[in-house]
């Protein structure tokens, strides 16, 4: 196996073997996850740095939980306990981090591009863990994860995703994905929701109505509303959004009868999807996207991590 990049910036960059290579990695990582003492000494004498400049709960935990399972020596820091608030620069707090000769920074910033502008510029490895409405890669290739553990497969996969479009950047990296992995993508929102030429990104198929854009299909993820990113009036209200976009039993009768139910969390319970459906022990994976995370995660960072522990048989 090969993975020829130095950093894990977005799925764009990526090609369906290194998409490979990290899910095939996930896969051996898996099995730690489940024994009593879930440790290897994969990266010991390591350090990685987690930046986290927006609030984050499954990826930040995830990110940490994964560095210390692999026994790398792992600091956490926030934007409000950062210098940043103090008016220093993203560069400068990047390159003061950098000093301390860290192996990885994961950042997860509010603006889009912020981990490309710091690869430009520092000289140890960044993990991108979601740039403003960019992308968001670890989402994405936890779920391709998912997906192949309980369908076999991504390749001719239906995909729905359904939800606030223009604001998530979870779909723009699942789209990539999914779509270099041989899987159809409908996207469904409000019209207000679906930026123009979005359909361009890969095999996508624009729908306004969710009940044609379930019908039938093998995967249905839903998408928070980002209220955070939004300014001005997107839709009347939560009410009359999840009387038209939200995920009910009813509605998910559509979808084909073993249809998977996904969500990157977190879920807005009665707007985008209601409990008995987030709920269901038969459909619902989103636990499991949570799970699928951690070994994704350590693989990331076992593999960008290789060439400098010269491990044997890595191009």
């Amino acid at each position: 196996m090969s993975f020829k990049h130095k950093h894990i910036l977005g799925i764009e960059q990526m090609s369906k073997e290194d998409i490979e290579t990290i899910l095939d990695t996930a896969d051996a990582f898996k099995e730690i996850n489940s024994r009593d003492i879930k440790k290897v000494p994969t990266l010991r004498g390591k350090t990685i740095i987690n930046a986290f400049f927006e609030a984050s709960t499954r990826t930040r935990l995830s990110f940490e939980i994964a560095g210390k399972r692999l026994s790398a020596d792992t600091v956490n820091i926030s934007g409000s306990t950062s210098s940043v608030v103090k008016g220093e620069t993203l560069e400068d707090t990047a390159r003061n981090i950098e000093a301390m000769a860290p192996d990885i920074i994961v950042i997860r910033h509010g603006h889009s591009g912020a981990p490309h502008y710091l690869a430009e510029r520092v000289d140890c490895s960044i993990v991108n863990a979601g740039d403003g409405a960019h992308e968001h890669p670890s989402q994405a290739l936890l779920d391709m994860m998912t997906m192949r553990e309980h369908k076999s497969r991504i390749e001719g996969l239906e995909v729905a995703i359904i939800g606030d479009i223009t604001h998530s950047r979870v779909v723009r990296s699942n789209i990539y994905c999914l779509s270099k992995m041989g899987a159809n993508v409908r996207l469904c929102g409000p019209g207000t929701m679906l930026p123009p030429g979005i359909e361009q990104l890969g095999n996508v198929k624009v729908l306004s109505d969710m009940r044609e854009a379930i019908k039938n299909v093998d995967v249905v993820m839903m998408l928070r509303l980002q209220t955070e990113r939004m300014q001005g009036q997107f839709i009347p209200s939560a009410r009359e959004y999840h009387h038209l976009y939200g995920l009910t039993e009813e509605r998910l009768k559509r979808a084909a009868p073993d249809a998977l139910v996904m969500h990157p969390g977190p879920m807005n319970r009665g707007v985008e999807i209601d409990s008995d459906v987030a709920d269901m022990l038969d459909r619902s994976i989103i636990t499991g996207q949570v799970e699928m995370g951690v070994a994704v995660r350590m693989a990331c960072l076992d593999i960008l991590t290789r060439s400098a522990r010269r491990v044997e048989g890595w191009a």
